[in-house]
C-alpha cells in the first residue's frame, strides 16, 4: 500500500509517506514555506494544506498522486461536536469542520490526478497513537498514551498495541485538557500559545511549585483514567506578563507550579493505563510528550520499563501515525521509525552548486567532522549542515549549532546567537556508549526527549549543558547509526578531553529549523556563526564576504 499522510487543521501542517508498511518520508510544511509551525491554529487557516511537504514526498518516492492507495487525513469531522457543546470558546470552530469536511476536494485541487474518495478521516488522537505505537523499535505490545490541545471532541487518549490492532481505552472529553490549560499560562506569561509551551518548561525550573496546593484544585486525576483542567484562573496566581518585560520570580513560581502539576497527573495516567494493560513498554504522542521533563519523570517513577516518545509528538506527527494506522489495517507488516532524519537531503554535488551559484568561498577538508572537531576546540561555533533533514521540532545532528560545552559562556552566546531568551538550555550531544558515565536517565535517548541528571564532577566539566537544576536535556549518539556525527565526536574528545558537544537547533528566534542549502547560507550569513560544515565542505567566517576566485578549491 501507497499511502500519504496528512496532518494540516490545527497547526504544524505536515506530510508523510508510508510504502508496504516503511517511513520513507515524513516532513513538515514549515520547512518549504519558512513560517514557523506552518501556520496558527485559528479556523480561518484550517484550509492551508501542506502542499509543499506532501509533493516532495511524492516526488522523492518517484510516485505521482494518481499512484497512492490511499491518503489519511488525521481528523475526522463525523466525530466532531459544536464548540459550544464541548464548553469551548471558540465561536468560528465551525468554519475549521468545515474545511475538514471539504478536505478531500481540497487535496485533489492541490494534488492533481489524486482520486478525491481516496481521502479517509482518520480520528486525530488515533493517528496521535498510531505515530508511537506502531513507529516504537519492538513494541507490539504496548500502551500508548495521548496528550494534546484537542481532537474532535477529547483531548486524551489511553489505548494499547496489540499486534496490528490498536484499541482505545479511555478519552477525556473536552473542555477538560493538559494543552489547554498549559497554552493558556503560555500566553499569560507574554509567550507565544500553541508555539512557545517549552518556555514554560524551561521557566519552570527557575522556581519554586510553592502554588501546588492551588492548582490542584483546579488541575488533577479522577483516578479512573481522566481528569480534570479547565478555566485555571492564572492572573491569581501570578499577573499577566507582556512579551517585551522581564519575568519575575512570581511568573516563574507560577510555571513551576503548573509544571508540578501536570506531571502529577501524567503520572496518575499512566498508573491507571498501566493497570488496565500490564505492558511493559509505553509509548507518547501529543504535544504534551514534547515537555521531556515530564516523560523523565515518567520513565523514572512511573510503572512502565520502558517509555518511547514520537520525535515528531506534536500535531505533525499524525500525518505519519495516520499513514501507519491505515497500512496496518490494510494488512501491511509496519516497520518501525529507523530514526528521525526523514527530509529533504542534497548530494555533495548539489551542495557545491548552491555554493559556487551564492559565491562563496569554500574548501572541501579531508574529513569535515575532524575539522568540525578542531574549530569547536577551538571554541567556534559551527553550523553543521548534513544528510537529511529531522521531522519534528529537535535538531538531532542533521541541521544543528554545535560548540564547547567546557565553556559556560556558551549558554548565553548561543541563546545570543539564536536570538532568544538567556533562561533558554541547550543540549549536550554524546556517543552512546558514553552516556551512562555522564548522564543519569533513560539511555539510550535519541530524540532528546528526555532530561537527566548530570553526574557528580561533570557539571563542572561540561557547564554550557547544564541546566539551573543540574539537569540536561541529552541526545546520545549511535555511531553505527550516525558515523559522521559520531566521529566528529570523536575527535572533539580526542582534543579536549570531552565526550560531549552542544547541540541546538540550527535557526534564530521565530524562524523554522534550517532545512535547504539556501536557508542554511542565509542563517550563516546573519548570525555571527564562525563554521558552515555543509556535506563535506567547510564555509568560514573570514572567507565568507570574500569573492569566491574558482569555487571549490579542494
Amino acid at each position: 500500500m501507497r499511502i500519504l499522510g496528512i496532518n494540516a487543521l490545527f497547526h504544524d501542517p505536515a506530510a508523510a509517506l508510508v510504502v508496504d508498511g516503511r517511513t520513507v518520508a515524513a516532513t513538515e510544511e514549515e520547512r518549504f514555506s519558512r513560517r514557523k509551525h506552518g501556520k496558527r491554529p485559528v479556523p480561518f487557516s484550517a484550509w492551508e494544506l501542506p502542499v509543499e511537504a506532501a509533493r516532495w514526498c511524492l516526488r522523492g518516492a518517484g510516485l505521482r498522486p494518481c499512484d497512492l492507495d490511499a491518503v489519511a487525513y488525521s481528523y475526522d469531522p463525523e466525530l466532531a461536536r459544536p464548540a459550544e457543546a464541548m464548553g469551548l470558546d471558540d465561536p468560528w470552530d465551525h468554519l475549521r469542520q468545515t474545511y475538514a469536511r471539504q478536505a478531500p476536494g481540497f487535496l485533489a485541487a492541490a494534488l492533481p490526478g489524486l482520486d478525491p474518495g481516496r481521502v479517509r478521516f482518520v480520528a486525530h488522537h488515533m493517528a496521535h497513537a498510531a505515530s508511537g505505537a506502531f513507529a516504537a523499535e519492538a513494541a507490539e505490545r504496548s500502551s500508548v498514551l495521548v496528550l494534546d490541545g484537542r481532537g474532535e471532541r477529547a483531548s486524551h487518549l489511553a489505548a494499547r498495541r496489540r499486534g496490528a490492532a490498536l484499541e482505545p481505552l479511555y478519552a477525556q472529553e473536552l473542555p477538560h485538557s493538559l494543552g489547554l490549560v498549559y497554552e493558556e499560562l503560555t500566553a499569560h506569561l507574554g509567550f507565544v500559545r500553541s508555539s512557545d509551551e517549552f518556555k514554560v518548561m524551561a521557566l519552570a525550573s527557575h522556581g519554586s511549585p510553592r502554588m501546588l496546593d492551588a492548582l490542584r484544585r483546579h488541575v488533577y486525576p479522577t483516578g479512573d483514567g481522566g481528569f480534570r483542567a479547565t478555566a485555571v484562573p492564572w492572573p491569581e496566581f501570578c499577573p499577566p506578563r507582556a512579551p517585551d518585560e522581564p519575568w519575575t520570580q512570581a511568573h516563574a513560581d507560577t510555571a513551576a507550579g503548573a509544571q508540578a502539576v501536570l506531571e502529577e497527573t501524567l503520572l496518575d495516567l499512566t498508573r491507571w493505563l498501566h493497570g488496565r494493560t500490564g505492558d511493559a513498554v509505553l509509548t507518547l504522542a501529543g504535544g504534551v510528550a514534547l515537555n521531556c521533563v515530564a516523560n523523565a519523570r515518567i520513565a523514572r517513577e512511573g510503572p512502565f520499563s520502558r517509555v518511547w516518545v514520537q520525535p515528531a509528538a506534536g500535531d505533525a506527527g499524525t500525518a505519519l501515525g495516520g499513514a501507519l494506522l491505515l497500512a496496518a489495517g490494510a494488512g501491511d507488516a509496519v516497520s518501525p521509525m529507523d530514526g528521525a532524519d526523514l527530509g529533504r537531503e542534497w548530494s555533495d554535488a548539489d551542495l557545491a552548486g548552491w555554493l559556487k551559484s551564492a559565491n562563496v568561498p569554500f574548501d572541501r577538508p579531508v574529513d569535515i567532522a575532524a575539522t568540525v572537531a578542531q574549530a569547536l576546540a577551538d571554541n567556534a561555533v559551527v553550523a553543521w549542515f548534513q544528510g537529511r533533514s529531522e521531522y519534528g521540532p529537535r535538531a538531532l545532528g542533521h541541521r544543528s549549532l554545535l560548540a564547547h560545552p567546557g565553556h559556560a559562556g556558551n549558554l548565553e552566546r548561543l541563546n545570543d546567537v539564536k536570538g532568544r531568551e538567556q533562561f533558554r538550555p541547550v543540549a549536550p550531544m554524546v556517543l552512546a556508549d558514553r552516556a551512562a558515565e555522564i548522564f543519569d536517565g533513560p539511555i539510550p535517548s535519541p530524540y532528546m526527549l528526555f532530561v537527566h541528571d548530570v553526574r557528580p564532577g561533570w557539571a563542572e566539566r561540561i557547564p554550557a549543558v547544564v541546566h539551573v537544576d543540574g539537569t540536561a536535556r541529552i541526545q546520545t549518539v549511535d555511531a553505527v547509526r550516525e558515523p559522521l556525527v559520531a566521529r566528529m565526536l570523536s575527535a572533539f574528545e580526542e582534543r579536549t578531553g570531552l565526550p560531549v558537544v552542544v547541540n541546538t537547533s540550527l535557526n534564530t528566534a521565530g524562524r523554522p529549523m534550517v532545512d535547504d542549502p539556501r536557508d542554511a547560507l542565509e542563517c550563516f550569513g546573519s548570525a555571527p556563526v564562525d563554521l558552515l560544515a555543509i556535506g563535506p565542505y567547510a564555509v568560514h567566517r573570514g572567507g565568507m564576504f570574500r569573492p569566491a576566485p574558482g569555487g571549490c578549491a579542494g
